[in-house]
């Protein structure tokens, strides 16, 4: 065998010292650590994939929207809990932009990120129906999800939906929620960690077997537009971001301003709630909220309790983000093409070195470049993968962390620069060399 690219011994010494039980099944966060310290230790640079975070520069728009905000004084003035009147109102005009569905002002609440909305839906769906007691997970998905649910005690089920495409999905939500204790349905489109984009019959048939058993659907638009295959940058001009609002009225969307406006850094994301479930009565709310009323209980209730409302002027960044997108100054789209270029270059020096793209496809298309995308070696299950590629200086994800029932990594692309190209294909090389292919 070839050296490999990191020392041997110094990585050995650091997996030991993690006390990691598995480094395979080790969250993000424990992986970042583990190669931080590898790092540090070899005087060797990794090839970072296993950080599902923006690589590009913020959007200027929100820069200096919030400088200005910020030099008004709103450093010193609490935002209402429900959201400053410009970001609410760019958001319902964002969502009839982009999504081509009509939602209230009222009915869009900032958070301090995704996260913290998915906490704050979770914490509050679980009291809608007394006899209703599980979320029902469409995986793979984002780990974090299922840890939130860990943390207040919730119950939750899950399967890998890349068996179950088109209308055999159909049958497989059916034989979850005929049970009847399913009160939400949780999934990412793009997916993260797969990039599987659901179609529009997939969403369809989500918004019909939760309508058939008065179900909540959460869906995480993390990467909103980043399916290229589809250029919904023009406001107000088919075709639109695929939604399963388009179909149902008892929906809640979480919109990040992490990646698809590069903003990360200020953690701010937009939940909207279907105005049928905003101002929606559900009696078994009133002894955990005091109200019978959705809206009056997630932000006065929970968004209340956690945080109290989220940062004052990056919601002035973002309706700013949001206004430049609504009158078409700003293409969010072109903002981001930057991912799909280096997941495309990327794929290509891995399936020539005898990788293979674990999920390829949706349905019967090839998958789009993006944000992530899934890698596996014969001979490897996902976690023994995953390791291994410590000692050549390349990190990621195992997609069993994920709820994936296939074997593989996630890989994300948003911290590899194109300079890095030329040492991932050496690296791989080296790889394949010692663990040749039959």
């Amino acid at each position: 065998m070839k050296p490999t690219p990191i020392d041997a011994n110094i990585v050995k010494t650091k997996i030991t010292e993690s006390r990691l039980p598995n480094v395979g099944r080790a969250s993000i966060r424990e992986v970042k650590r583990l190669i931080n310290e590898i790092e540090i230790a070899s005087g060797k640079k990794f090839i970072r994939m296993e950080m599902g975070i923006p690589g590009l520069p913020a959007v200027q728009i929100g820069i200096d929207a919030q400088k200005a905000a910020l030099d008004r004084g709103v450093a010193a003035i609490y935002p209402d809990i429900d959201g400053i009147p410009e970001l609410k109102n760019e958001m319902a005009r964002f969502c009839k932009n982009f999504l081509d569905i009509d939602v209230k002002p009222s009915s869009c609440i900032p958070t301090v990120g995704s996260m913290q909305a998915g906490m704050a839906i979770f914490m509050t769906v679980r009291h809608l129906h007394k006899e209703k007691d599980t979320t029902l997970f469409i995986d793979p998905g984002f780990p974090v999800q299922k840890l939130q649910h860990r943390i207040i005690g919730a119950k939750f089920e899950t399967f890998d939906v890349y068996e179950y495409r088109g209308d055999k999905l159909r049958a497989k939500l059916e034989s979850y929620l005929s049970k009847g204790n399913i009160h939400s349905i949780v999934y990412s489109n793009p997916n993260n960690p797969s990039w599987v984009c659901l179609t529009d019959n997939e969403l369809r048939i989500i918004a019909e077997v939760a309508a058939k058993y008065d179900a909540v659907v959460v869906e995480d638009l993390a990467y909103f537009g980043m399916d290229f295959r589809h250029d919904i940058s023009t406001p107000g001009v088919p075709p639109f971001q695929p939604t399963v609002a388009k179909y149902y009225d008892k929906y809640i969307l979480m919109v990040s301003s992490s990646k698809a406006f590069s903003y990360a850094g200020e953690r701010l994301a937009v939940m909207v709630i279907s105005d049928a479930l905003f101002s929606g009565n559900y009696p078994d709310l009133v002894p955990n909220f005091g109200s019978e009323s959705l809206g009056h209980a997630i932000v006065y209730g929970t968004v209340y309790a956690l945080t109290s409302g989220t940062s004052h002027s990056a919601q002035h960044a973002m309706a700013a983000i949001l206004k430049a997108c609504n009158d078409g100054e700003y293409n969010l789209v072109q903002g981001m093409v930057a991912y799909r270029d280096k997941a495309h270059e990327m794929k290509r020096l891995f399936t020539e070195n005898g990788f293979e793209i674990v999920y390829d496809k949706d349905e019967d298309q090839p998958l789009s470049d993006g944000f992530y995308f899934t890698i596996g070696y014969p001979g490897f299950t996902g976690e023994e993968l995953l390791e291994e590629l410590l000692y050549y200086g390349i990190s990621a994800i195992s997609l069993s962390t994920c709820g994936s029932r296939r074997q593989g990594l996630r890989a994300c692309v948003s911290l590899v620069h194109p300079s890095q190209f030329p040492e991932l294909e050496a690296r791989l090389k080296v790889f394949r060399e010692n663990h040749p292919l039959k």
